[in-house]
C-alpha cells in the first residue's frame, strides 16, 4: 500500500472514501431538493430542507452559520395499511432527509448556500391562497388526471402566476398528494407517473411544481384528508408538521394513528390584531361522529383551545381543510345536481359547543376539500365561509346553483345572504389587508388573471360577481 504524504492528497482520498460510503464531503454537498420556510406557533418561521447529501446543510442567519438538524433520516417507510386495496400500495421510499432550523422572528437575511429563504414581514398584508394541488390518480374513484397536460394539471402555472403576485405569506388549505395508485395501463395522459406516499410522489405532486412560491414566501400548512396516517400522513410528518417528530406521531405505525392523525392548533399573528389560527381536521369524517367515536373527542379538545386562541387578538381567520359551512354539488339518484351540506362530523362537534358552531372573535373560515371557488356570507350570525379547493386537482364539475334556493342551509340554522361561486376552474385567491378586520379577496384563475372581487369586513363577505362562468 502506498503512503499518502501530502495533506492534500490525503483530503482528497479521504473525500473519495466518504462519497463512496454514501456520506457526501462538506465541500460537495448536494443541492437540497427543496428549501422552504413553514410558519408554526406564534408565527414562529421554520426552515426546512429535504436534500440526498449525507449530513444537514449550514444556515446562515444574518452572517452566523448555524448547522440544521436532522428530522427525519433518508428511509423507507415500513409498508403499512392505507385506503387502497394491498396490490396498489407499497412501501413509501424517502431517499432524503428532511433537515430544520428554527428562525429568530428578528433575522433579517437567511440563505442555505447560494439560495436566500422568504421571511414573514411583522404585518402580513398580502396572502396567496391555494388548496387541492396534487394530480389525482386513485383506482377505487376509477379517475386519473393527465399530469403531463399543463392545461388539464394546472397546478405549475398557477404556483408561478401566485409567486408573481408577491405575496407576504401562502396559505394551503390542504390535500398535497393525489398520485396514490399506480396510472392505469390503458391510460396514457398519467403514463410513467410516480405513485404512492414516497418523496418520487410528493415531489411530482408538489416540489417541482410549488418551487416558485416556496421561494416566494413563508407557508402556513393545512393538512386535508390526503394526508392521514393511512394516506399521505408519513410525508406530512416529515415535511411540512410543525411541531416537533415524535415516534407516535410518524404515521409510520397504524398503532399510534390516534396520536399521528391529530395535531394541537396553533395561531400565527398577522399584525394589527388580526391572525390565522390553523386547525388540523384530516380525520374528519363524511357522516356524523357517534357520541363514542374517539375523534369527536379529540376535536372537541381542538375546539377549545381554538376559542382560547381565538381571545387573544380581535379577529381571526380559522383555516382547516373540511368546510363547515359551504355546499358541494352532487348527482342524486336521478342524475340531477342537488345540494350537499357542509361537513358533518364537524357540525356534530361544533353544535355541541355553540349554538352558532364556531366561537366569539373568528370572521372567517378558509377551506378546501370541495375542488370549487365557492363564497358564502350569513349576515354576521356566522363567519363567513370561503373555499379555495381548485388549484390543481382534478375539479368538480357538477354545477351549484348560481342564486340558492331560500330554504338552503349548508348547516342547520346557518341561511346564507350572499354566495358566489367559480365551478370547474382552476386558480388562486389573494387577500390584500384593508384594516384590522378587512380583507380585499381576488380570485385569479391559472393565468393570474382576476375573474372575481370580493370585499371582507369582519364576519360578512360580499363579492361583485355572483358566478364565474366555467371555460
Amino acid at each position: 500500500m502506498q503512503i499518502v504524504r501530502h495533506a492534500g492528497s490525503l483530503a482528497i482520498l479521504l473525500g473519495a472514501m466518504l462519497f463512496g460510503a454514501g456520506v457526501a464531503p462538506a465541500n460537495e454537498a448536494a443541492a437540497p431538493l427543496a428549501a422552504y420556510v413553514v410558519l408554526g406557533p406564534e408565527g414562529a418561521p421554520i426552515a426546512r430542507v429535504v436534500t440526498e447529501a449525507g449530513r444537514c446543510p449550514t444556515i446562515v442567519i444574518d452572517g452566523r452559520a448555524v448547522d440544521m438538524t436532522t428530522r427525519s433520516a433518508a428511509a423507507t417507510a415500513p409498508l403499512r395499511p392505507s385506503i387502497s386495496k394491498p396490490e396498489l400500495t407499497k412501501p413509501s421510499a424517502f431517499p432524503a432527509s428532511t433537515c430544520e432550523a428554527a428562525i429568530p422572528r428578528a433575522a433579517r437575511r437567511v440563505s442555505i448556500g447560494d439560495r436566500r429563504l422568504p421571511l414573514p414581514p411583522r404585518v402580513i398584508r398580502r396572502i396567496v391562497v391555494i388548496g387541492d394541488t396534487g394530480c389525482r390518480i386513485k383506482a377505487a374513484d376509477n379517475a386519473s388526471q393527465a399530469c403531463a397536460d399543463p392545461d388539464a394539471y394546472p397546478f405549475a402555472r398557477v404556483a408561478a402566476a401566485a409567486a408573481a403576485w408577491k405575496p407576504d405569506m401562502v396559505l394551503h388549505v390542504g390535500d398535497y398528494l393525489y398520485r396514490e395508485n399506480p396510472c392505469p395501463e390503458s391510460d396514457k395522459g398519467c403514463a410513467g407517473s410516480p405513485w404512492g406516499y414516497g418523496l418520487d410522489a410528493w415531489r411530482a405532486d408538489f416540489f417541482d411544481p410549488a418551487a416558485p412560491l416556496l421561494k416566494a414566501a413563508p407557508w402556513a400548512m393545512v393538512r386535508g384528508n390526503h394526508e392521514s396516517c393511512n394516506r399521505a400522513g408519513q410525508g406530512w410528518r416529515r415535511f411540512f408538521d410543525v411541531y416537533p417528530l415524535t415516534p407516535d406521531r410518524t404515521c409510520d405505525d397504524p398503532a399510534n394513528d390516534a396520536a399521528g392523525d391529530f395535531t394541537e392548533p396553533f395561531a400565527v399573528p398577522l399584525g394589527q390584531g388580526a391572525q390565522l389560527v390553523i386547525w388540523d381536521t384530516g380525520s374528519a369524517a363524511a357522516k356524523p361522529f357517534p357520541a363514542d367515536d374517539p375523534r369527536a373527542a379529540a376535536y372537541a379538545a381542538n375546539l377549545r383551545r381554538i376559542a382560547a386562541l381565538a381571545k387573544a387578538r380581535p379577529h381571526t381567520i380559522l383555516a382547516n381543510h373540511h368546510p363547515v359551512l359551504a355546499f358541494a354539488a352532487k348527482l342524486n339518484k336521478s342524475g340531477k345536481p342537488e345540494l350537499a351540506p357542509g361537513n358533518l362530523s364537524l357540525q356534530v362537534v361544533l353544535a355541541r359547543a355553540y349554538p352558532r358552531l364556531y366561537p366569539a372573535g373568528i370572521d372567517v373560515l378558509l377551506s378546501g376539500h370541495v375542488h370549487v371557488w365557492e363564497q358564502l356570507s350569513f349576515g354576521g350570525r356566522y363567519p363567513s365561509q370561503i373555499v379555495a379547493g381548485f388549484s390543481g386537482t382534478q375539479e368538480d364539475i357538477v354545477p351549484v346553483p348560481e342564486t340558492l334556493p331560500p330554504d338552503a342551509q349548508p348547516a342547520p340554522g346557518a341561511t346564507p345572504d350572499a354566495f358566489s361561486s367559480w365551478v370547474d376552474g382552476f386558480g388562486f385567491m389573494t387577500l390584500e389587508r384593508v384594516g384590522p378586520g378587512g380583507w380585499r379577496a381576488e380570485i385569479h384563475d391559472k393565468t393570474g388573471a382576476v375573474v372575481n372581487r370580493c370585499a371582507i369586513r369582519g364576519r360578512v363577505s360580499r363579492c361583485e360577481v355572483r358566478q364565474v362562468r366555467a371555460g
